[in-house]
């Protein structure tokens, strides 16, 4: 796929100008380096607006949701994109056949449809996995196994754990946001048996398995984490790692790439009992707010950067290489040579991706892992998380986080009119 696009430039002949916000992640990050020759090549000029994920979230789906205009390009993810898409906010996406649609990972396209229309390109997605120091773990005696027991991840925390030396047994997230704390919360629950909602939208958080999970969290994280885990995230987590700080990192699987310490080994998300829900699925994804002036030059740079030839720029870049690319977005980036050898997570990565749950079942009565895809649950998922933080500080009791929780996503619920 050529750089030159047909819908590159206005019909008067001068270059587009887009705005394109994206999330502070490394591949966004590296992105707009690569991209570089986009511009040579076109002429398009691309103006990057990069924000923390949280802060992306608010000001995307506001602006998003109103008209604003204030970007042509915007990342969002699986939560967002079928909605946004049904309701009109986003362009719907169609590239030409040298595109290679079904060369993007099915979960990962399902996830960015609605009524097999894709409204989002994926640039990277991925899946969750226990990310931990073999060295340490070999020190302290212990072994980390595929989808191992909660209890045996904690037992390993605890051996692992030597602040004293500046190494906390597990580095997880805690910094409030639905798609920060909960995103990791929200699988711990899963595999306790709980779930956010009922069959008719009732808030679960009051429940016993709710309850379980998130002592599990406090005590888990409270005991053998970093101090102030109530602020990290992944870029905070990713930082404590690359330092020599972490035993283990359960967390996106995108992180592998970005892990710069030696003696990484991998393995699959741990449960307790209930394996389905475990690890999470998720895309960053590229999409057109509906109305855009530049619509038609936002969708050719979208059809480049989320490419088998955008996969190809950053693995020949010199500044980056085959370890840097965007994963978990095509299946035949896994195929590459190049990419098998610089990459000793790929096959950890993708059994995730390919494990992880979405659909709607008996315990989990709607789509979506580590969120629920309901228009309400940004809402929600902010709410709760604040109180999960709070419980994780030590500001609340974790009963009286859920209770107040339970409260919080009650009363959203009802308004929005799941139940009176």
């Amino acid at each position: 796929m050529s750089l030159i696009t047909t819908g590159a430039a206005f019909a008067d002949g001068h270059a587009a100008e887009l705005t394109i916000a994206i999330v502070n992640n490394g591949h966004m990050i590296n992105m707009q380096t690569v991209a570089e020759a986009y511009t040579e090549e076109t002429g398009v000029k691309l103006n990057w607006v990069s924000l923390e994920e949280g802060v992306l979230r608010e000001q995307v789906t506001s602006d998003t949701a109103t008209g604003g205009g204030q970007y042509d390009i915007i990342n969002i993810g699986m939560q967002e994109a079928p909605i946004w898409g049904a309701a009109g906010w986003i362009e719907p996406l169609e590239f030409g056949a040298e595109y290679d649609m079904d060369d993007i990972l099915p979960a990962i396209r399902a996830g960015l449809s609605h009524e097999g229309t894709m409204y989002a390109a994926p640039f990277y997605g991925e899946s969750s996995m226990v990310m931990y120091r073999k060295d340490l773990a070999d020190a302290a005696g212990v072994t980390i196994n595929d989808n191992d027991s909660w209890a045996r991840i904690k037992d390993a925390a605890a051996a692992m754990h030597d602040p004293d030396n500046g190494v906390y047994g597990a580095c997880l997230r805690g910094k409030p946001g639905w798609g920060d704390n909960m995103a990791f919360i929200t699988t711990v629950v899963n595999s306790f048996g709980g779930a956010w909602f009922d069959a008719e939208g009732r808030p679960q958080l009051d429940s016993a398995m709710w309850n379980e999970a998130i002592n599990f969290y406090v005590d888990l994280l409270g005991n053998y984490g970093p101090p102030g885990s109530e602020g990290n995230s992944f870029n905070e987590i990713l930082a404590l790692y690359n330092e020599g700080k972490c035993g283990m990192w359960i967390d996106a699987t995108i992180a592998a790439s970005f892990l710069e310490v030696d003696g990484v080994a991998y393995a699959q998300s741990p449960n307790a009992g209930v394996s389905a829900g475990a690890n999470w699925l998720w895309a960053w994804a590229m999409a057109v707010p509906a109305g855009s002036p530049n619509a038609e030059a936002a969708k050719d740079f979208i059809e480049w950067a989320t490419s088998k030839d955008y996969v190809q720029a950053v693995g020949n870049h010199p500044e980056f290489g085959w370890g840097s690319v965007p994963t978990g977005q095509r299946t035949s980036t896994y195929s590459i040579p190049e990419f098998q050898a610089a990459a000793g997570f790929a096959s950890a990565e993708l059994a995730a991706i390919d494990s992880a749950a979405p659909e709607a079942s008996d315990l989990k009565p709607y789509v979506g892992v580590q969120f629920a895809a309901l228009p309400e649950f940004p809402e929600v998922g902010s709410a709760v998380a604040q109180e999960m933080a709070a419980a994780l500080s030590g500001a609340k009791s974790v009963e009286d986080a859920l209770a107040a929780s339970q409260e919080a996503a009650t009363a959203i619920m009802k308004e929005a009119g799941y139940f009176e």
